[in-house]
């Protein structure tokens, strides 16, 4: 079987400079790293052996707490084999815990730095909570992705910046949907949100592609390697191969181009959280 790199999703604190990133390979393991953006450092946080949604999950305003939808098919077991949980990040270890039993819905959003709405659908149980954070019992998506990852993806997209441009059914189990985010010196950054059950091989059933649109008309450069990207202060940001890398952007494209930290190499290792 070919061997795919792991695959990279990372959360950006809106009010921090820090950052989590989410590694996925082989398949059903998973693990969580505390990234550093003013010093590009990065701390391992915990392996899950099984599988996080990481387009349900969220990461506070500050970077202290994150808050992730979970599956190890476990469906005897005290988490239901799904659940959706609250920790402090980078680790895993539930301050709230609240069992699902199957994957819909499920994960949330980060209403404030304390306050947190629950991807619900009335199938979660509440086995354990915390005084540290709040359930926001107020508030409500203002639109509809449905029941599945979009259902929390997008509206996170739509809270950091970026802009919903197309939707596009292209079949029944197949549709992809633009974002775009402006970048410094006139270039944007545009994201292809695919949904589709004929996936290319070593990606899941939601992916992203990128492309960067240039100040002059016609001006495009695809990164079709691009799984993740997103914009740092002035800086962009973005995953490839199983790597992170940042660059800066003038008007003719990316210039020093650097990589930041390469995730292949990683292994399971069973580590205790701090708490």
């Amino acid at each position: 079987m070919p061997k795919f790199a792991p695959r990279i999703h990372i959360l950006l604190a809106r009010q921090a400079s820090v950052g989590l990133v989410i590694r996925r390979g082989p398949s059903k393991q998973v693990a969580t790293f505390l990234w550093d953006r003013r010093r590009d450092t990065f701390e391992l946080g915990q392996w899950l052996k099984g599988r996080i949604y990481e387009r349900r999950c969220d990461l506070s305003p500050d970077g202290k707490y994150f808050l992730y939808f979970a599956m190890n098919g476990k469906w005897k077991s005290e988490s239901q084999g799904s659940w959706s949980a609250i920790s402090k990040a980078p680790w895993l270890k539930a301050l709230a815990f609240f069992p699902k039993g199957d994957c819909w819905h499920g994960g949330g959003l980060w209403t404030g730095k304390k306050s947190y709405w629950l991807n619900d659908d009335g199938m979660h149980q509440t086995r354990q909570e915390t005084t540290l954070v709040q359930r926001d019992l107020k508030f409500s998506l203002t639109e509809n992705f449905g029941g599945e990852c979009p259902g929390v993806y997008y509206p996170r997209l739509l809270r950091d910046g970026w802009t919903l441009i197309e939707r596009n059914q292209l079949a029944r189990w197949s549709r992809v949907d633009i974002f775009e985010k402006p970048l410094p010196n006139g270039w944007t950054l545009r994201k292809r949100a695919h949904a589709e059950l004929d996936h290319p091989p070593g990606k899941g059933c939601y992916w992203d592609e990128h492309e960067l649109t240039g100040p002059k008309a016609g001006q495009s450069l695809p990164c079709p390697t691009w799984e993740w990207a997103d914009l740092d202060g002035r800086r962009l940001v973005w995953a490839a191969g199983g790597k992170l890398f940042a660059a800066q952007l003038q008007r003719t494209g990316l210039a020093d181009t650097q990589e930041l930290f390469d995730f292949n190499d990683w292994q399971f290792s069973a580590i205790a959280a701090p708490y």
